[in-house]
């Protein structure tokens, strides 16, 4: 991304282009067309990029909490007139090289992107996508697998009691119980009480059985029509051609709808609201100190670009980071644990809020918070804050401006994303992403001291559609709502004469028979083998020394950002020293640095770079998984002309880190203890794999003691031994300890910049880091003990659906059989597992892979309703691997999955990172290509082996994350699955 696309913006003649607009700053040109028959609008983002994207969106307005957008979303992926398979969606995962391919809900429009850097993959998809959104068939089956549906507890037996069944309505469980998804939903009903945004647009589990299959097909009829539509589309391929697409395939065959459909400006409140509710705890323990306070206010419209930007400059000077007065009071509070996680400015909807908090507190602390919060607020209406801290708010909207992030999403995705908003509520996009000129006015407007003074007034302290929301545990909500939704049932049993059960036994087993129904794949297109590139490209980079200091140069197109990385080995650390990495790498950066103290430190930090942190990376050997190597690094990112501030900075973090603030640790520890419990509700299945394989190798072992479910348990236990007046202390001085022995390791640098300031760049560096190489090469490094042992675990957690995971011992990524393995996990889930666990067993999400950095092959359900049957679909996929026949075609739908996984593109800055980093661990750009062509040469023959030779029962660890009560009813059967019970 160095240049802008050359050529005019062109359109199809069934569309007529409105305008066009460069952005320098991104690199890219704007296009605005209108179809002219439908009046669908069409963004196109021409870009010199070849992973294009692709996404049509729709505007929906929910009118109640039966999750019909987020069903339709489903169901709509479930077949459509060309394509009348079942499962058109995800056999298009298994045919394509898709670099992202999904489907979301919001809460006022449900879209469906992808995205490909193969121009034939690019059209396959873009045919299905058309095809399933304007001519989906919505196949009352599908409904009822997708929704809800009820069925007898014993399949057949019509004497068994009723139950509620169905995607959907299984990961809305999951979903709900998450406590700060539920905060938020929670907020919103009271914040909007007469608009779209007072319902749960994915669906509350009490009320989606109440959606009926007209009403999902009426709300398809009137949503879902080119003219409610918004096109966006990114990358080098020219607008005229989607365009051309676009018509053929849908647009042709529609015209245009009078009915606008938008979502009204809320009615506003005439004095601010108290509301108490309770939220599920399933725990059997003190309540003392769980309850959340969060306090809301409803602000000006997020389309209203102005309005936007002065609402996140408010935010962001109140809450950015510690040094910010609200984010300060709320961290340094007794009345709370730590601050919400709901603090901040939420612009996705069409009118903005602005919400802050505090967790782990009582509801007899309301008024306090409330006079606190407030307090704060009118500080800064009477006094301000420094011009300075202004400045830095501005400078850190800048960075997130320029920065090309990778992670989940494509980059252009992202970018459509971000204009998705405004777009969706007739609101110019364009603005959203040109933020310069608005900086620029922002710039002039705060050199006027008044200005944020009258921003905390007017938004704030005048405003009076504030809502304070306490929401208490209650270790009985989720046993009433259980007993509810079963006396539910019972009077639906009661009020069904035979007929009617009959009719329930029959819809079950035609879905059955539908699920269980091999549909042709010929009729979707695909990619095969042929389509995929013989080789991949290697990142060139450049070495530079001074004296025993060595960095590496990437030159990459990064606008005008520079990503800088001091690495070290870790050292030789004892058990506990290990334990302490996550809280050490989380303080090192949020506290005081020689004379400053964390305030002023953090205040630095912001008006210097967009982020530093530090982390560690952990490996095992190519051919040996039980030797490890470990890496420290220290990692910053900021604009090009603060390159050598930043240097200065992460050299005063290494050399002048104090570890004598004891609040400020106390207050980490506590917020991190919270974080890290709400991680379960989301990443439950991750959590349950690490405990599975935990046995497996000293790598996997110290992975489940710091990231997961032991890790968690830990420092719950760290946090209460904090209260002993000695123990702060002595965490103070073993964290001091560690830090000292991590700084004594020898270093090297990694510095990633654009052509125009990479030598700049690496010249400061070295000139800067000159001579602090750290210290001498050969000392002592990380070790862990070979572990080999089985584990069986059942963690109690608070969740209200199970996350199950088996594993076995395999080889690591050098071993030959590693490509079959990798191969093995795609083919299990595309073939049994996603049929079985998802299809027919309702969880949300169910696979197989294997993980070569630990030399383990896992299995996993996400948000399941099951348990011991997830378990044993596991073994009997094993079973239909080695005993079935199997398609030549599943095969190379598998090896693509891989191959695309392998060759999916990161950001520039990304892709020079994983490049360093797996040169650093030995894995070179030769080991990477060979693996990928011995991925491309498995055979069935591989498969087959590979699974009789590592998936044997007595190989296999198992844990599952669940609940109190799923304990309770399993009662002798945790038993007989030699499950230990563990509490979270």
């Amino acid at each position: 991304m160095n240049q802008i696309t050359s050529g005019a913006a062109v359109s199809h003649a069934a569309f007529r282009l409105l305008r066009s607009h460069e952005i320098e700053s991104l690199q890219l040109r704007v296009e605005q067309y209108e179809h002219s028959a439908t009046g669908a609008m069409h963004y196109h983002l021409a870009a010199n990029n070849s992973e294009n994207v692709f996404l049509v969106a729709l505007r929906t307005v929910p009118t109640d909490s039966t999750g019909v957008a987020h069903i339709l979303e489903h169901t709509a992926l479930c077949g459509s007139e060309r394509y009348p398979v079942r499962d058109p969606f995800f056999m298009m995962l298994r045919r394509s090289l898709n670099t992202f391919m999904n489907a979301f809900t919001s809460s006022d429009w449900t879209a469906y992107p992808f995205a490909s850097q193969n121009r034939k993959d690019f059209a396959n998809l873009l045919d299905v996508y058309l095809d399933a959104v304007f001519f989906s068939r919505l196949d009352p089956l599908d409904f009822a697998q997708e929704g809800h549906r009820v069925d007898f507890a014993e399949p057949g037996n019509p004497d068994s009691d009723l139950v509620f069944k169905g995607v959907v309505f299984n990961e809305m469980k999951g979903a709900m119980s998450s406590v700060s998804s539920t905060l938020w939903q929670t907020l919103c009903e009271h914040l909007f009480p007469t608009v779209t945004y007072h319902f749960n647009s994915g669906g509350d589990p009490e009320h989606i059985p109440d959606l009926s299959y007209e009403q999902l097909k009426t709300f398809y009829r009137s949503h879902y029509h080119p003219s409610n539509a918004i096109f966006m589309t990114f990358g080098d391929i020219p607008a005229h051609e989607h365009q051309a697409v676009f018509e053929a395939r849908a647009l042709q065959r529609f015209q245009r709808l009078e009915e606008r459909i938008a979502v009204p400006r809320e009615q506003r409140l005439s004095a601010p609201l108290q509301v108490e509710r309770p939220y599920a705890l399933d725990d059997s323990g003190d309540t003392a100190a769980k309850t959340h306070i969060v306090i809301g206010w409803l602000l000006g419209e997020s389309t209203d670009l102005e309005q936007q930007l002065e609402a996140q400059l408010l935010s962001s000077v109140l809450l950015d980071n510690s040094a910010s007065p609200l984010m300060h009071a709320l961290e340094t509070t007794e009345l709370g644990q730590a601050p919400s996680p709901l603090c901040g400015l939420e612009d996705s909807q069409r009118e903005m809020v602005f919400s802050c908090g505090i967790e782990g507190s009582e509801a007899s602390s309301r008024d306090a918070l409330e006079a606190l919060v407030l307090e704060v607020i009118s500080r800064v209406a009477r006094e301000g804050v420094p011009q300075e801290h202004l400045e830095a708010v501005l400078h850190q909207l800048e960075l997130h401006q320029r920065e090309i992030t990778g992670g989940g999403y494509p980059y252009g995705l992202q970018l459509i994303l971000q204009a998705l908003g405004p777009a969706t509520h007739y609101a110019d996009p364009v603005a959203v992403l040109d933020l310069d000129p608005v900086l620029d006015a922002l710039r002039s407007k705060i050199s006027d001291p008044a200005y944020i003074r009258q921003l905390a007034q007017r938004l704030l302290l005048d405003n009076p559609h504030r809502v304070t929301l306490v929401m208490t545990p209650d270790t009985q909500l989720s046993h009433r709502r259980l007993e509810a939704e079963t006396q539910r049932l019972a009077r639906l049993k009661a009020n069904m004469d035979a007929s009617q059960k009959q009719a329930v036994i029959e819809l079950s087993r035609k879905l059955e028979q539908r699920q269980q129904h091999k549909d042709d794949p010929g009729v979707l297109p695909c990619v095969t083998l042929a389509d995929v590139p013989e080789r991949i490209p290697e990142l060139e980079c450049t070495e530079h020394a001074q004296g025993p200091l060595r960095l590496t140069r990437y030159t990459q197109g990064t606008n005008g950002l520079v990503y800088q990385h001091v690495v070290a080995p870790l050292p030789a650390l004892s058990e506990d020293d290990i334990a302490l990495l996550p809280l050490y790498t989380r303080t090192l950066t949020e506290i005081g640095l020689g004379d400053k103290d964390y305030l002023q430190v953090q205040q630095r930090q912001a008006a210097t770079v967009g982020s530093i942190s530090a982390s560690i990376s952990l490996r095992s050997e190519l051919y040996d998984v039980q030797r490890l190597h470990g890496y420290f690094s220290l990692s910053s990112r900021a604009l090009a002309r603060n390159s050598g501030a930043q240097v200065s900075l992460m050299r005063d973090t290494l050399e002048q880190a104090r570890f004598d603030e004891d609040a400020r640790i106390r207050e980490l520890v506590s917020q991190s203890r919270a974080r890290r419990e709400q991680s379960v509700t989301g990443n439950g299945h991750g959590l349950a794999m690490a405990a599975a394989c935990a046995g497996m190798s000293g790598l996997a072992s110290i992975n489940h003691r710091l990231g997961g479910l032991e890790g968690i348990r830990r420092l719950k236990a760290l946090d209460d031994n904090l209260q002993q007046a000695d123990a702060l202390g002595g965490l103070r001085d073993a964290l001091a300890r560690l830090h000292a022995a991590v700084i004594a390791m020898p270093r090297q640098l990694l510095a990633i910049a654009d052509e125009h300031a990479a030598e700049t760049v690496c010249h400061e560096a070295l000139q800067l880091w000159g001579d602090a190489a750290g210290g001498k090469q050969g000392q002592a490094t990380l070790s862990a003990a070979p572990v080999l042992e089985t584990r069986r675990e059942f963690w109690v957690a608070n969740t209200q659906v199970n996350f199950c995971a088996r594993a076995y011992p395999t080889v690591p990524i050098g071993h030959p059989d590693a490509p079959a393995l990798t191969v093995l996990g795609g083919f299990l889930r595309n073939g049994f597992l996603h049929r079985s666990i998802r299809e027919q067993g309702g969880a949300y999400g169910g696979g197989a892979g294997q993980d070569s950095s630990i030399a383990a092959f896992r299995f996993y359900s996400y948000r399941d309703p099951r348990l011991v049957e997830t378990l044993d679909d596991f073994d009997q996929s094993v079973r239909w691997m080695l005993e079935s026949k199997h398609d030549p075609r599943g095969l190379e739908e598998a090896i693509l999955g891989v191959i695309g996984s392998l060759d999916k593109p990161a950001s520039p800055a990304g892709e020079a990172r994983q490049h360093f980093y797996n040169h650093l661990f030995g894995r070179s750009h030769a080991q990477r290509e060979a693996f990928r062509r011995s991925v491309l040469e498995v055979t069935l023959d591989d498969l087959r082996r590979v699974a009789d030779s590592y998936l044997t029962p007595e190989r296999a660890s198992t844990a599952v994350v669940s609940n109190r009560k799923q304990q309770e009813k399993l009662g002798s059967a945790l038993a007989e699955l030699e499950l230990r019970v563990e509490v979270l």
